[in-house]
């Protein structure tokens, strides 16, 4: 997988979106609602309602990289939903992408 290097935060946004929405949407949702630039050094993780697929927004450098996946058996392990972002570490997030518990 893409993955910036370490010095990237990594939050995920508890609140499920519409999975609809493509970079510049996701991108907007998360300065307005949740207060990250993906410019600003922080990867935001979206998920979907159904809980089976994911969107990662990042920037590289020069644009801003949305990754999806969906995973064809179960669900990704979520923390509760809610309104709010959960940080998570590097591990964490290789672990949730993966689709482990």
């Amino acid at each position: 997988m893409i993955f910036p290097d370490q010095a990237v935060r990594i939050v995920i946004a508890t609140k499920p979106v519409d999975f609809r929405k493509g970079h510049d949407g996701l991108a907007a949702m998360a300065h307005a609602e949740l207060g990250f630039a993906p410019r600003a050094g922080v990867m935001v993780v979206f998920r979907s309602k159904r809980g089976d697929r994911i969107k990662v927004l990042f920037w590289d450098g020069s644009g801003i990289v949305m990754i999806y996946k969906r995973l064809e058996q179960g669900g990704f392990a979520w923390p509760k939903v809610g309104d709010g972002v959960m940080r998570l570490s590097r591990v964490q997030f290789e672990a949730l992408f993966a689709g482990l518990d």
